[in-house]
């Protein structure tokens, strides 16, 4: 029996599905939207809601908490300054997961998990900003 077991275990190990899920965790902070499958976004939400309550309480512990979860100081800089800020009257409920459809080669649900006040142009920020510098860069030489 597995009372007292939440959480799915999506086919792999323990330390994979961290890493997994630190990474998945980073790529919405980032981008502010992803698409996955819909389990995975059943899971990536209550620790990316957790993650904005920790950026909420804006401390240098909770930086700490954070960085040591997802392994990234840049999104963790964004989570606590523009993320946290954004959502600093908003009492939980800072996802939303909406159904896309199935995928095309294994029938899988997908979803699109995005912050429910998103910012819009985050998503491929940081691609336009590479395309651009490598512009600048042809243009030079």
């Amino acid at each position: 029996m597995r009372h007292q077991k939440a959480g799915r275990k999506l086919n792999r190990t323990a330390s994979h599905r961290k890493a997994m899920f630190a990474n998945m965790a980073a790529s919405l902070i980032q981008h502010e939207q992803i698409i996955t499958t819909l389990p995975k976004a059943k899971e990536i939400r209550p620790i990316v809601e957790k993650l904005v309550t920790l950026g909420k309480r804006g401390d240098l512990h909770a930086r700490r908490q954070a960085i040591s979860q997802i392994r990234d100081v840049t999104v963790v800089a964004k989570l606590f300054d523009a993320i946290a800020t954004r959502y600093a009257t908003r009492n939980g409920g800072y996802l939303r997961i909406m159904k896309a459809g199935y995928r095309q080669g294994d029938n899988a649900p997908i979803a699109v998990i995005e912050f429910v006040d998103r910012d819009v142009d985050a998503k491929g920020a940081a691609d336009k900003a590479r395309v651009a510098a490598e512009a600048d860069a042809a243009e030079a030489a």
